[in-house]
């Protein structure tokens, strides 16, 4: 009796009607999301010679072969660095675990272009390492793309592993293990094919990283969809030719997102007992202590003191040059400011589309809040390039305003806030709403004096990880900021591009600070 009490009210709400401007609310923010893929499948259309013709001439497919495997090798190598690393830091008694993941989690604060930036001037010929130690790395092309992009993504895999193995139940390695098998076979055996939905996770992200970047990739002269687009814009009349170019690119995307989502399904392993999981075995390390803790230390220095102290050093070297570096506080101010605008307007748009997915479950609403991930598979410089066609078709005076900027952050980074939010709306317990509801609330009021507060964690979660991302975005901001609008990003853009390394490092270590304080803030929420 007093269980079917419990769950009748969770039943009332479920099969109570959402109000009407909820619907409308994630509705617009759904049609929203469609409409830069909407416009740039009309705009292609206008691609020289016709869009299936340019797709697949010689030079198109040639950026496509670029592109897949730099995708596919950044992934591989992504593994490589990040699972290595998950395990010594969950799974071995190795001193400081938790410095050490810490550590190497830390490049995330590192924008792919300054890293590249960072990486060009130290090897390149007469930079800071090459010119002292005659030390050559391969820097333009292929392999420096590779190294730069893959110390700039393994922290997503690193993050989505160690969740994975955190997850396991050792029981089952025990089991293995007491039936003869040696570690390194219940490894690959047993504990492997349990990690394949957060290794998939984490590819996943990597890869749209990957293909999304655009900074990395043009400063190392590597030959990809999203530099290919942008030169397109920049130097053709034929804006159609770009259109196609970033179809193709979402096309990718999307092809990425499907295998993914077929390989998560096969051969799933769970749990199937109902007792508690044990405790993690710690391996002890022996004879590879040493090899351990030169591969954690190599990572985290590669990944993370190198950038940080080579954009130090340019920055002294400049000033003991007495070379006219300019601490630029308005980048500061405009890239903060329109950051702070982006993470109101995303968090704002995300309530609705959270609150009626969580609370009001359906095929429509789950429809709609399926809509929003849609900008996953856009990345930045396609949904900049859309917005583009659109305002000059439809109003050219909203061509490079702040407000056509801030909608494009919306968009990509719309999920981000969905996602934390509907995770947050997940724990609260429900029956507070329905007793509010009882009282006489609207729902309205009940949404602004008893949901909204309880879920406060997740909104400054949100709104601190789209203020990061939006600080660090710089093919979207390029293409629609307002004449004369620089941010910290596009600083170090345009003096990197010229090669003037000194005086691009205040603005590279100022967004690393900003980002770093960005990321603490995230941390200290979680606990």
């Amino acid at each position: 009796m007093n269980s079917n009490s419990t769950l009748q009210p969770l039943v009332k709400t479920r099969r109570r009607r959402p109000p009407f401007v909820l619907i409308v609310l994630t509705a617009i923010v759904g049609v929203a999301v469609l409409l830069p893929l909407f416009y740039l499948v009309v705009r292609a259309t206008g691609a020289s010679d016709g869009i299936w013709a340019y797709l697949f001439r010689p030079r198109t497919l040639v950026v496509l072969g670029n592109t897949l495997l730099l995708v596919s090798s950044v992934s591989v190598a992504s593994v490589a660095v990040a699972l290595p690393i998950a395990f010594l830091t969950t799974r071995t008694r190795i001193r400081a675990r938790r410095l050490w993941f810490v550590l190497a989690v830390l490049p995330l604060v590192i924008p792919s272009y300054v890293g590249a930036y960072a990486y060009v001037s130290a090897f390149a010929k007469g930079g800071l390492i090459s010119g002292w130690l005659g030390i050559k790395l391969p820097v333009y092309g292929f392999w420096g793309a590779l190294i730069v992009l893959t110390l700039s993504t393994y922290p997503y895999l690193l993050l989505t592993l160690r969740a994975g193995f955190l997850g396991i139940d050792t029981g089952v390695e025990e089991a293995s293990r007491s039936l003869g098998r040696s570690s390194l076979t219940t490894f690959f055996r047993v504990t492997l094919p349990l990690l394949r939905p957060a290794l998939a996770a984490g590819v996943l992200l990597v890869a749209l990283y990957v293909l999304s970047d655009f900074g990395a990739v043009s400063m190392l002269r590597y030959n990809t969809f999203t530099r290919a687009i942008y030169v397109q814009y920049e130097n053709s009349f034929n804006l159609g030719n770009a259109a196609a170019l970033g179809l193709m690119l979402v096309l990718l995307a999307g092809a990425i997102i499907f295998v993914d989502s077929r390989l998560r399904g096969l051969g799933r392993i769970g749990r199937t007992g109902v007792g508690e999981a044990r405790a993690p075995r710690y391996h002890q390390l022996g004879p590879w202590y040493i090899p351990a803790l030169a591969m954690l230390s190599g990572t985290v220095v590669l990944g993370l003191v190198a950038p940080v102290a080579i954009i130090v050093t340019w920055l002294i070297r400049g000033l003991a040059a007495d070379q006219p570096l300019v601490f630029d506080l308005g980048a500061l101010v405009n890239a903060g400011g329109i950051a702070l605008v982006a993470a109101a307007v995303v968090v704002v748009a995300a309530i609705p589309v959270a609150v009626l997915a969580v609370r009001f479950p359906s095929k429509l609403s789950a429809f709609l809040e399926r809509l929003t991930y849609v900008s996953y598979a856009l990345p930045g410089i396609v949904v900049a390039l859309s917005l583009v066609f659109f305002a000059l078709r439809f109003f050219p005076w909203g061509y490079q305003s702040y407000a056509l900027l801030v909608f494009a952050y919306a968009l990509l980074f719309l999920p981000q806030a969905v996602g934390n939010l509907r995770a947050t709306l997940l724990q609260v317990n429900i029956h507070l709403e329905e007793a509010a509801l009882g009282l006489g609330r609207s729902p309205i009021r009940v949404l602004f004096d008893v949901t909204l507060p309880l879920v406060r964690t997740g909104l400054v979660t949100s709104a601190v990880l789209v203020f990061l991302t939006t600080m660090k975005e710089l093919p979207a901001t390029l293409l629609l900021r307002p004449t004369g609008f620089e941010t910290l990003a596009t600083r170090v853009w345009s003096w990197t591009e010229e090669a003037f390394f000194a005086q691009a490092a205040p603005f590279a270590l100022l967004l690393v600070i900003v980002s770093s304080i960005s990321v603490a803030i995230l941390l200290s929420q979680e606990q």
